[in-house]
């Protein structure tokens, strides 16, 4: 098992709630929808693949939702059952905002998948930075524990967890959840290479259910 992370700001639910309501205002002043969290090509690496690889009808999840951008992008690509949940009142605020904006069906809710977001409801669950949050908060290690268990409580037999992270390399995310899940696929992230060494600076995992 890899060694924890530092706990750091971006790990508290303080940190997120603040950054959100300032994004709150700003999209509503100047319609900006706020940062777009791995910038756009993560986000359109990861919907390219959900696109064609995804049933349009499937229940999709978005755990730690952000602005919704994501569901946004998948609304548009034709997927009818779009969720997204997020801790912060105020992100939560933010999505339903741009939803509108961009005229799309998405349900979005305030949840903390650390407590639980259901059971055995979604084909796919979607996770763009939420576990690595979680990863610098104070109580790391029960918090990624308590991800990992109640993400697998929320998906379908044979569901898709599609996680995409800056803090952990691939093989760091299937040791952290081997026990629950097997490798499904890789989505292709950019790489680059120092000193002979090829690495990548985000990693985005597929992982099914067992």
């Amino acid at each position: 098992m890899s060694e924890e992370l530092d706990p750091s700001e971006l790990g508290t639910q303080e940190y997120w709630d603040t950054a959100y309501r300032l994004e709150v205002k700003n999209f509503r002043h100047h319609g900006d929808v706020g940062e777009i969290w791995f910038g756009e090509d993560i986000a359109e690496r990861i919907t390219d693949w959900v696109n064609k690889n995804i049933p349009k009808t499937n229940q999709i999840l978005d755990v730690g939702c952000g602005n919704g951008m994501l569901l946004v992008q998948l609304s548009r690509m034709g997927f009818t059952n779009l969720n997204g949940v997020d801790y912060s009142n105020d992100a939560v605020v933010l999505a339903k905002d741009v939803s509108k904006h961009y005229g799309t069906d998405i349900t979005f809710a305030m949840a903390n998948i650390l407590n639980t977001v259901g059971t055995e409801d979604f084909e796919v669950i979607l996770d763009k930075g939420t576990y690595d949050a979680i990863s610098m908060s104070t109580n790391a290690k029960e918090d990624r524990e308590a991800y990992i268990s109640n993400v697998h409580k929320a998906l379908k037999t044979n569901g898709l967890l599609i996680i995409t992270s800056c803090n952990w390399t691939k093989d760091e995310l299937i040791s952290h959840f081997h026990t629950r899940f097997n490798v499904f696929d890789v989505i292709l992230t950019p790489q680059f290479k120092f000193g002979g060494n090829i690495g990548s600076v985000f990693s985005s995992v597929i992982f099914q259910k067992k």
